[in-house]
Parts: C-alpha cells; structure tokens; sequence
C-alpha cells in the first residue's frame, strides 16, 4: 500500500486527486494540507501546514500553488518523501529549487499531467525538426479563475520547440509591437473565460499551408490519472528529477 499526501487538499484539483486515488486498491490518501479553512474530513485529516502532519506517508501529490513549494520541499526533503509536483506557476528561481532538493529526494514535476497533452508535446518536436521556416504560434485557452499566463503547459511546449531550434524566443502577445513577425518568434496567446478546462494549439503556418496540432482537456479528472501514474512511477525511485517524457520512455 503507497500512502500518500495531497496538497492543495480543498481546491477542485486535490477532491479530484483523493476521488481517483480512493478507487485504488493499493494507493491510499492519508492526509491533506490546505490553507483552507474547512479541516473537518473524519475519513482524512486535513492539516494547515507540512509540520503538523502525523501521519506516516510514501509520498506526495500536490496541486496547489507556487506559495506553498517552500514549506513542500522543506518537509519532502527532511522525510525523504518522493513527490509528484504539478502546480503551474514557478519561477524560474522556484524551478531551481525543485532541482537542487531532488539531489537528496525523487521529484516528479510537470505543469501538465496529461497523458495526451506531453504526447502533443513529443509530437510538436518531431514536426517542428520536419518543417524548420515555418513560423510558429501556441493558443492557450483557460477559465476565467487561472492566476497564470501565459499557461505552464504553454512554457512546456515553447521549450520543446526550442530543443530544436534554440534561436527561438518567446513573444508573449503582441500589443504595442511595430513590425513584421521575425522568423525565430514562438507567439504565445492566452484566452481566458467560463470554465474551460485547457486547450493548446499549436500552430505551423508555412507557404500556402499551416498544420495545426490541438489537445482539448473536457474534465481535470485526466490531470489526476496523470497524478496516479506518476506517483506509482516516482515511489520506484531513490532521488533524482523526472518529467513524463522519463515515465513515457520507460513504458
């Protein structure tokens, strides 16, 4: 039995983690942590912060926020905790924090834990080596409650892009830019309304033609099958950082 932690507990991501993990014969949610007010789950107790937890763990899943990845890295470290990380919205220094704790811990960080979405992004690799000159855009649409812009999952696949071409650079939008687009631009737009879950397209338009690759998330129960899988793959590891393209190669 992998007993595990979940934070973020109280927000639409963590229910939708402890609903998919309570199905499991050989997973189980232990406890919460959530800033929340409302603690009150007699089958799962659910904490205000890492340090008042008692329970036992084998690992931890969390999908809350970049706020909370201190207080995360502190306690997977000094427990040895393997972690599933999928908050969006690290920084860059944040980032670099994630990589120096999983020297000591295994860490498994993705902004996006779509099976279907990291397959789109292996297959934006192999068409963007196929058609280098083709100028190249992303849209990400999102409800109208996401905090970030542009998207995590949007910033993944700009870097896969750019693992083939690396004169590529980001142009967030375009308001107030004067000239032509410039052949190494990667455009990223953001939509935000209502309740979309996520879509990403991206786009390739060359001479007379324009190939566009879409994924369309329709409910975030996909993002906690993606949590399951990662969680049974990172607790197989002693340290080190890991990403999907590491669970879809070891398939």
């Amino acid at each position: 039995m992998i007993k595990i932690i979940i934070g973020g507990a109280l927000g639409k991501m963590g229910k939708k983690v402890f609903d998919r993990l309570s199905l499991s014969s050989d997973l189980k949610p232990v406890c919460g942590v959530d800033i929340k007010e409302d603690f009150s789950n007699p089958d799962f107790p659910i904490y205000s912060s890492y340090n008042e937890i008692k329970e036992d763990a084998d690992a931890l899943i969390d999908f809350s926020s970049p706020k909370a990845l201190n207080s995360i890295l502190e306690y997977i470290t000094k427990n040895k905790i393997p972690s599933v990380l999928c908050a969006t919205g690290y920084t860059d220094e944040q980032e670099e924090m994630v990589k120096k704790a999983s020297e000591n811990v295994a860490i498994f960080r993705s902004a996006n834990m779509s099976l279907g979405v990291n397959v789109l992004i292996k297959a934006v690799k192999e068409v963007a080596k196929s058609l280098l000159g083709f100028d190249i855009e992303i849209i990400e649409k999102h409800h109208n409650q996401k905090v970030d812009a542009p998207s995590g999952t949007a910033l993944m696949i700009a870097d896969a892009i750019k693992t083939v071409d690396n004169n590529k650079y980001l142009v967030n939008g375009r308001n107030g830019i004067v000239g032509k687009r410039n052949a190494d631009e990667i455009g990223i737009h953001s939509i935000r309304g209502g309740n979309i879950v996520g879509e990403h397209q991206v786009i390739f338009a060359g001479e007379n033609e324009t190939i566009t690759l879409t994924h369309e998330a329709t409910d975030r129960s996909i993002f906690a099958v993606g949590a399951e899988k990662a969680v049974r793959y990172i607790t197989t590891k002693n340290k080190g950082l890991f990403d999907y393209n590491d669970l879809l190669e070891d398939k």
